[in-house]
């Protein structure tokens, strides 16, 4: 135990089983696989998450989503990068779309934390004013 500049008490987590705190490792243990969310529920992808879920799924990048409204005519939230693609939901014009990647053609990204998750044409969509 140490004494904190506030005059606290401070417990080592090697001291204190009880605090939620994995031996020498902090709050968040790499203590093996969890079961992944099903696509388009969640923003994560092997190489990328929304930022809000750091702390929850490790990923090797990690992005503050850009925010840009729905044009008019509204756009399909597709679960790929392709016009063939499953059709999540259709987004409604001014709908706000929070951007974590884009392509050439596509952007990725959800509607919320909570989802849905996918992908709209670049076209559909422009920067907030």
């Amino acid at each position: 135990m140490t004494e904190e500049p506030s005059g606290e008490t401070a417990t080592h987590p090697d001291d204190a089983a009880d605090t939620g705190l994995h031996r020498n490792q902090g709050p968040y243990a790499l203590s093996g696989p969890i079961e992944r969310p099903a696509t388009g529920t969640v923003p994560l992808r092997g190489d990328l998450a929304h930022i809000g879920l750091a702390g929850r799924h490790f990923v090797p990048h990690y992005a503050v989503p850009q925010p840009r409204t729905v044009l008019p005519g509204g756009a399909p939230l597709l679960l790929q990068p392709d016009a063939q693609a499953e059709e999540l939901c259709t987004l409604m014009e001014g709908d706000s779309f929070e951007v974590l990647e884009v392509g050439q053609v596509w952007a990725w990204g959800c509607l919320s934390l909570d989802g849905p998750v996918g992908y709209v044409r670049l076209d559909h969509l422009e920067l907030l004013s």
